[in-house]
C-alpha cells in the first residue's frame, strides 16, 4: 500500500461519534425492598342501637367528619319515656309499701316485747319488711334500665373519624344489637398491611433484634416509604409497627403492618400503593442511568471510556434503584468514566469523542417505581 493510498483511506475514516459520558454517583444508600399493600383504618366501627324501635332522626351529613360524641341518630323516644315513667311510678309504689311494712314491723315488735302479740306475728311482720325492701331495690333497677334504654335512644359516634352514609331511612324499625345503621372509619393516623416473603421476614427480624426490638412487637422501627398509584403524591413515610405471630401455610408469607400520620386525610382505607421497606445498613453505593446499562446476551453491560477515548464493556450486576438511578451491585469501583448517552453509536474497542457531563445527586423521578 503506498504513502498515498494510506492518508485517502485516513480521510475517508468517519470520525470518532460523540457520545456523553460522565463519573457514576457515590452515595450513601440503604436498600430498599418492595411491595404492593393496602392502606386500612386504624379504628372502625359499624353503628348499630342498643335498644329497638323505630328511627326518629338523623343528625350528621353523608361523609362528613365526625367527633366522638356527636350526635348520629334518634330512635323514637316516646314509649322508652313511658316505660321510665311506669318504672318511677313502680318505685313510688315500693317505697310507700315498704314505709308502711316498717312501721307495722316496729309497731309489732314493741308489741311482742310486752307479750301482747305472738312471736310469729313478729315474724310475718319482718318478712314484710323484708320483702318491700327488695321491692324498692328492685324498682330502683327498673327505673335504671328504663334511663339506660331512653338513654340508648340517642346514638352518638363512638370514635372521631369519617362516617359513612346513612343505612337506613327515618321511620325504618331498628333491630337492637343487629341493624347496621352506619359505619366510621379513623383517618389519622392510619395503617398499611402488606405481605412479606420468608427472606425478606428473617432480614428484617434480623434488623429489628439489632435494634433491640422485635418485629411482632413494635416492628423493629424499620423505616418504609410508601408511593400511591398517582405518582402526583408525594411518597409517605411511615415506621413498621407490628407483623402477625405466624407465617400463612399456604402462601408462606407474613402480614406486616406500617403506620403513618396522615393529618391532611390524604390517604384513604383501601387505597393500594408500594411500599420500600429498608433492607440494609447505611453503605457506599455506585449509582448509574439507566440510560447507561446495555445487554450482551444474558449479561448487563456498562460501557467505559479510557484516557484515549476507547470504549471498554464491563460487566455488572444491578441492584434496585433509588435516588433515580440504578444501584451497580458488582462490576464498577466508582472511578470509572462511563458512557451515559449515545450507546447505539459506539461497540467494544471503537474510540468515541466524549463529552464529560455531571449527573446530578438525584435524577427527576418519572413514576411510581421510581
Amino acid at each position: 500500500m503506498t504513502a498515498t493510498s494510506a492518508l485517502a483511506q485516513e480521510a475517508a475514516a468517519p470520525p470518532p461519534p460523540p457520545v456523553s459520558v460522565a463519573k457514576p454517583i457515590v452515595r450513601d444508600v440503604i436498600d430498599a425492598d418492595e411491595f404492593i399493600g393496602r392502606f386500612d383504618a386504624v379504628d372502625q366501627v359499624a353503628v348499630r342501637s342498643r335498644v329497638s324501635g323505630y328511627l326518629d332522626t338523623v343528625h350528621f351529613k353523608d361523609g362528613a367528619l365526625v367527633k366522638k360524641g356527636d350526635p348520629l341518630f334518634t330512635i323514637d323516644q316516646r314509649p322508652f319515656q313511658t316505660a321510665l315513667d311506669q318504672a318511677q311510678a313502680a318505685l313510688e309504689v315500693a317505697k310507700t309499701t315498704l314505709t308502711y311494712a316498717e312501721a307495722q314491723y316496729k309497731r309489732t315488735e314493741s308489741l311482742t316485747g310486752s307479750g301482747t302479740l305472738s312471736v310469729s306475728t313478729l315474724d310475718d311482720q319482718r318478712r314484710a319488711y323484708l320483702a318491700g325492701q327488695a321491692s324498692v331495690r328492685g324498682a330502683e333497677a327498673a327505673v335504671a334500665q328504663a334511663k339506660l334504654d331512653m338513654m340508648y335512644t340517642e346514638i352518638t359516634a363512638p370514635q372521631d373519624g369519617r362516617i359513612d352514609r346513612r343505612l337506613i331511612s327515618v321511620g325504618n324499625l331498628v333491630n337492637a344489637n343487629e341493624t347496621i345503621l352506619t359505619t366510621i372509619v379513623s383517618l389519622d393516623p392510619i395503617d398499611f398491611y402488606f405481605d412479606v416473603d420468608e427472606r425478606n421476614l428473617l432480614a428484617y427480624a434480623r434488623s429489628a433484634r439489632e435494634r433491640g426490638s422485635d418485629l411482632q412487637e413494635g416492628g423493629g422501627g424499620l423505616d418504609v416509604t410508601v408511593r400511591l398509584t398517582d405518582s402526583k403524591e408525594p411518597p409517605v413515610k411511615g415506621k413498621l409497627d407490628f407483623s402477625e405471630n405466624r407465617l400463612d401455610a399456604q402462601t408462606g408469607t407474613m402480614r406486616v403492618r406500617a403506620r403513618f400520620a396522615n393529618p391532611d386525610f390524604v390517604l384513604q382505607p383501601g387505597l393500594f400503593g408500594r411500599v420500600e421497606v429498608s433492607a440494609s445498613n447505611t453503605y457506599k453505593g455506585i449509582l448509574v442511568p439507566d440510560d447507561a446499562v446495555g445487554a450482551d446476551q444474558n449479561e448487563r453491560i456498562v460501557y467505559t471510556v479510557s484516557e484515549d477515548g476507547t470504549v471498554t464493556p464491563k460487566p455488572v450486576r444491578l441492584g434496585p434503584k433509588q435516588y433515580g438511578y440504578r444501584i451497580i451491585r458488582e462490576g464498577l469501583t466508582g472511578d470509572e468514566t462511563i458512557v451515559v448517552n449515545g450507546l447505539m453509536r459506539i461497540r467494544p474497542g471503537v474510540k468515541v469523542k466524549p463529552e464529560l457531563i455531571t449527573l446530578p445527586p438525584e435524577a427527576k423521578a418519572t413514576g411510581v417505581g421510581q
